[in-house]
């Protein structure tokens, strides 16, 4: 058997209540997500229910597409996300084993692809 060990979150933004700054669905702190490295990010709801997982070459302009994009997965979903939580991890190869690894492991609710559980 594998063991695989995912990474501590590297940055953890959470939705807020009434935003005062600009807000995409009520996050105003994307600035502290790197625009120029990969990894894989994690959306949560209020429950901490793992909702969705993707992995990104450059994680910043990635997630925000997830909120802008009327093709995204969670797009019927943006307003469950409470919690998204950043991995830093280089190696595309890397990214693609934890990618699989946590849809299945977390039973993500939104990703379609690469689910074994169902």
């Amino acid at each position: 058997m594998i063991n695989i060990t995912i990474p501590t979150p590297e940055v953890t933004i959470t939705k807020q209540e009434n935003p005062v700054l600009s807000n995409i669905y009520g996050f105003t702190d994307f600035h502290l997500i790197t625009r120029e490295l990969g990894g894989i990010f994690m959306f949560y709801n209020d429950k901490d229910e793992l909702l969705f997982v993707g992995k990104a070459r450059k994680l910043r302009p990635r997630i925000k597409k997830h909120f802008e994009d009327s093709v995204s997965p969670i797009k019927q979903h943006r307003d469950e996300v409470t919690k998204i939580e950043v991995y830093l991890v280089e190696d595309a190869m890397d990214r693609e084993i934890y990618e699989t690894y946590i849809i299945n492991t977390g039973k993500a609710k939104y990703n379609v692809d690469k689910v074994f559980y169902k």
